[in-house]
C-alpha cells in the first residue's frame, strides 16, 4: 500500500510529506467543508440524547470488558461453538493471516470478497492472501476505490475522502476500459455496483470485521452503510469474521447502548443503514453441509498487554467511529495518510504505537497539537491527549531526549536558574526588541518557517519584579472596598486568592496580570503572589520530559501551600495543567488534590465569584471578537463566562469557528510551523470577516500566536487578554 511505504521514519521526510499534503488544494477544500458540516450536524443529532451520560456508560462497560477480556473470550467461544461457529485466537498479525489462509485452503477457496474491516487493514490481510494466489476484492465503495489505487484508507469510516470524483472516474476508466462522466457521481456509483455484483456471486469466501462480539450469545454485530456488508456475510459459503479482542462486550444491551453513539459520532446519523446481528452458522445452500461455514478470528496483537496497562487500557473503549479525526485540526489540513499509519487520527497515533511498533510511531506521535478536540467527542471518553503525551514520555525515557528537550528540562528544573536565563534573554534582546513588544530587525533567514508570525520580546520588567510595588500599593481590605468605585453590590464569596502567573505572562505579557490586578482591586479581592512559583510545566510534558515536569509540579504545589480561597490563573493552558495534569504526574496525593481543587481560570473567577456589575464596569461600543482557547473551552469546559464578560463591557461580535485551535500548541508551533501557520491564518481570517476590531482571549500562548500573526499580516486588529478589556472599562 502506498501509505505503508511512505510512512516516515525521519522528521525531515515527514515535513516534506506534510508540505505536499498542504499543497493538495482539493483535499484541503474537502476536509475544510467536511469539518464544518460535521460539527454542525453532530451537535444537532446529539441534542436528542444524553450524549455525555451514554459515553460514560460506554466507557464503564468497555473498561470492565478490558479487565475481564479472558472471561469474555472464553464465554463467547463456548456460546459461538454451540451455534456451529469455529473460534480462533491469533497472537499477532502473522498468526491471524495464517489462520485465515488455512481456512481458505481447507475449503478450496479461490475468490474472496471483503466488507470494510480496519482490523484486516491492521494485519495487511489483502496483500498476504493475494500472495497465496487468492483473488481478493474489497466491496465497500471507498475501500474498493483505494484498492484500485494501491492505497490505504485515509479515514477509518470514509477511506477515500481524500479523492475527487475526477480521480475516481479516472480509476474507473482504467478498470472498465470505458469513458466515464467525471461529474456524475450517481453514474459512477452504478458503475461500481455493476463491476462488483459478479464478484459477490462468484466468491467462495466473505471476510468481514465485527463491531461488537457479544459474549452472552456468541453473536456478532456488524454496522455498515452499504448493502455490501450483508452480501459478503450471506452469499459466499465461507464467512470469516476478523475482530480484535477489544470488540468483546458482555451483553447485547451493551452493544445497543454503544449503537446510540457510534453512528451519531461517525456520520451524524441516528442509526446506520444496516445493523446486522449474526447468531451462529445459518442455512447456506452453497455449503456442502447446508450450513454456513463460519469462523471468527480474534486478534490480540498487543491488546491483552494494553488491557493490563492502567492508562492504555482506555483504547478498549474505542468503537472506531473516526470522530477524533473528524474534529482534529491537523487531520483537517494534512489528511489521514499524514495523520496516521493504518488507523487514522488521534486514536491512530496511539494504536500505531501499540500495534505496529515504536519505530513507525516515533515521528507520527509528535504531530498532535494537544487541543483536546478528540477527547471532547470520543465515543468512549478516551483521554487521547494524555495517551499521546505518555507515548512521547516513553520515547524520552527509552531513547533519551532530543537536545532541545534536554536543555529545556535542565533549565526549568531549577526555578532560579530558569528565571535567571529569562532575565539574561531580556538583556540580550535589547538591540532587536521594538517598542511595540515584538522582536524586530533580525534577518528573516534566522526564522526559517517560524517567520509566519512576529515573535514577542520579553517585557522590560517581569511581573514578579513589579509585585513589591503593586503589593504595597494595595488598600488594606479583605472584602469589598468601602469606596463606591471599588465595591460591587454584593460581597464576593471568595476574598483571598493566590495569583499563578505562568512564565509567559510573568516575563512576556505582565500587562495582562497588571490589568487583572486592577479588576481584583476594583472588586475588593485580596491577592497574594507566591514568589516561589515557576512555570506550570506543561511545555515539559509536551516534550516528553515527564520526570522534570513532576519536579516542577511539586515546586508549585509547595509554593501555593498557604491559606487561599482560590488559586487564579490568567492562562487557560496553565489552568488545565494545574487542575488535571498534576494529578497524572503526581498521582493520588492529598496536597496535589487540595491544590488542584482551588485552581480556577480568570474568566470563571471574575464571572462566577465576583459578579461585576454596572457599578464597577461600563459598557462601550467597541466591536470585540472572542477566541476560545482550547484548554479553556474543552479541558475546563468554560464556555459562557468569557462571552458574558465581553457582553458586559463591549459589543460582542461572534466569529466563525470560535472554538477551533489557533495553531499554537506550545512546542507544536516550533515543531510543525507549516501546520501552525495555516491554523493561525484561518483563525485570523474568520475574526477579520466578523468585522471586529479587537480580539480577546484567555491564554498568553494564543495571544503570542494571534497577536504575532496579526502583526505579521498587517491586520487592523487589536489582540489582548480579556483582563485588559475589563480593566480598560472599569469605572
Amino acid at each position: 500500500m502506498k501509505n505503508e511505504h511512505e510512512t516516515p521514519r525521519s522528521t525531515r521526510i515527514y515535513h516534506r510529506q506534510i508540505e505536499e499534503a498542504l499543497n493538495d488544494s482539493f483535499q484541503r477544500r474537502t476536509l475544510d467543508k467536511f469539518a464544518v458540516e460535521y460539527r454542525a450536524s453532530r451537535d444537532k443529532v446529539f441534542e436528542e440524547i444524553d450524549g455525555r451520560g451514554l459515553i460514560r456508560q460506554i466507557a464503564d462497560m468497555k473498561d470492565a470488558a478490558a479487565r475481564h477480556v479472558e472471561e469474555l473470550y472464553a464465554r463467547f467461544k463456548a456460546e459461538a461453538e454451540k451455534r456451529g461457529v469455529v473460534v480462533h485466537r491469533a497472537a499477532d498479525a502473522v498468526e491471524a493471516r495464517e489462520i485465515i489462509a488455512k481456512i481458505a485452503e481447507e475449503n478450496g477457496v479461490k475468490t474472496v470478497v471483503k466488507s470494510k474491516s480496519m482490523t484486516a487493514e491492521e494485519i495487511r490481510l489483502n496483500a498476504y492472501l493475494e500472495k497465496q494466489g487468492l483473488d481478493v476484492c474489497e466491496t465497500d465503495l471507498g475501500e474498493w476505490i483505494i484498492q484500485l489505487r494501491g492505497e490505504g484508507p485515509s479515514h477509518m469510516v470514509m477511506p477515500a475522502i481524500h479523492l475527487s470524483r475526477r480521480q475516481v472516474a479516472e480509476d474507473f476508466e482504467r478498470v472498465t476500459g470505458e469513458k466515464q462522466d467525471r461529474e456524475d457521481v450517481q453514474r459512477l456509483v452504478k458503475v461500481a455496483r455493476r463491476e462488483l455484483r459478479p464478484k459477490f456471486l462468484a466468491a467462495d469466501m466473505g471476510i468481514s470485521g465485527a463491531n461488537f462480539c457479544i459474549a452472552e450469545t456468541g453473536s456478532l454485530a456488524i454496522v455498515t452503510n452499504e448493502g455490501n456488508g450483508r452480501l459478503v456475510n450471506t452469499i459466499p459459503r465461507v464467512h470469516v469474521a476478523l475482530a480484535g479482542l477489544d470488540k468483546l462486550v458482555p451483553k447485547i444491551e451493551d452493544a445497543l447502548t454503544a449503537l446510540q453513539v457510534l453512528p451519531r459520532n461517525a456520520t451524524s446519523q441516528r442509526l446506520t443503514s444496516y445493523v446486522t446481528f449474526i447468531d451462529g452458522a445459518g442455512p447456506c445452500a452453497k455449503s456442502p453441509t447446508g450450513r454456513k461455514i463460519l469462523h471468527v478470528v480474534f486478534l490480540d496483537n498487543g491488546r491483552t498487554e494494553a488491557a493490563k496497562d492502567p492508562l492504555f487500557s482506555q483504547v478498549f473503549r474505542c468503537v472506531r467511529c473516526g470522530a477524533c479525526a473528524n474534529v482534529c485540526p491537523v487531520f483537517r489540513l494534512v489528511g489521514g495518510h499524514r495523520m496516521g499509519y493504518v488507523y487514522i487520527g488521534a486514536i491512530g497515533l496511539v494504536l500505531t504505537y501499540l500495534f505496529h511498533g515504536r519505530d513507525v510511531a516515533k515521528t507520527l506521535c509528535q504531530n498532535c497539537i494537544g487541543c483536546g478536540s478528540c477527547k471532547d467527542v470520543c465515543s468512549g471518553g478516551i483521554d487521547l491527549p494524555a495517551l499521546i503525551q505518555e507515548i512521547r514520555a516513553r520515547f524520552g525515557r527509552e531513547d533519551g531526549s532530543p537536545l532541545p528537550a534536554k536543555l529545556a528540562s535542565l533549565a526549568m528544573k531549577n526555578r532560579k536558574v530558569f528565571h535567571a536565563l529569562l532575565k539574561f534573554a531580556r538583556f540580550s534582546q535589547k538591540p532587536v526588541a521594538g517598542k511595540d513588544g515584538f522582536v524586530r530587525h533580525l534577518p528573516m533567514a534566522l526564522f526559517g518557517k517560524q517567520g509566519f508570525k512576529s515573535l514577542p520580546a520579553l517585557a522590560p520588567k517581569a511581573f514578579r519584579e513589579m509585585w513589591p510595588a503593586i503589593r504595597d500599593s494595595r488598600p488594606a481590605v479583605s472584602g469589598p472596598c468601602a469606596s463606591s468605585s471599588q465595591a460591587t453590590n454584593h460581597e464576593p464569596r471568595t476574598t483571598k486568592i493566590a495569583l499563578f502567573a505562568g512564565c509567559a505572562q510573568d516575563f512576556a505579557y505582565p500587562e495582562q496580570l497588571v490589568a487583572a490586578m486592577k479588576v481584583f482591586k476594583a472588586a475588593g479581592v485580596e491577592v497574594e503572589f507566591p514568589m516561589e512559583q515557576t512555570c506550570c510545566g506543561l511545555p515539559l510534558t509536551m516534550l516528553g520530559e515527564s520526570t522534570t515536569a513532576a519536579e516542577v509540579a511539586r515546586q508549585n504545589v509547595a509554593a501555593f501551600a498557604g491559606e487561599y480561597d482560590a488559586i487564579v490563573t490568567l492562562c487557560a493552558s496553565c489552568a488545565s495543567h494545574l487542575k488535571h495534569g498534576y494529578a497524572r504526574l503526581l498521582g493520588d496525593d492529598p496536597a496535589t488534590a487540595a491544590f488542584a481543587a482551588k485552581v480556577t481560570d480568570f474568566s470563571s473567577f471574575v464571572h462566577d465569584e465576583l459578579g461585576l456589575d454596572a457599578t464597577v464596569v461600563a459598557h462601550g461600543d467597541e466591536k470585540v471578537a472572542y477566541h476560545a482557547s482550547c484548554h479553556l473551552c474543552r479541558e475546563l469546559g468554560v464556555k459562557e463566562a468569557p462571552r458574558a464578560l465581553i457582553r458586559q463591557v463591549a459589543d460582542y461580535v461572534p466569529s466563525a469557528e470560535e472554538e477551533s485551535c489557533c495553531g499554537f500548541g506550545g512546542t507544536f508551533s516550533a515543531k510543525f510551523p507549516e501546520i501552525s501557520a495555516e491554523l493561525m491564518r484561518k483563525k485570523l481570517a474568520n475574526v477579520t470577516a466578523s468585522g471586529a476590531k479587537r480580539l480577546v482571549l484567555d491564554c498568553p500562548g494564543c495571544a503570542m500566536q494571534l497577536k504575532g500573526g496579526a502583526d505579521k499580516l498587517g491586520l487592523d486588529l487589536k489582540v489582548t487578554h480579556i483582563s485588559e478589556l475589563l480593566a480598560e472599562n472599569l469605572k
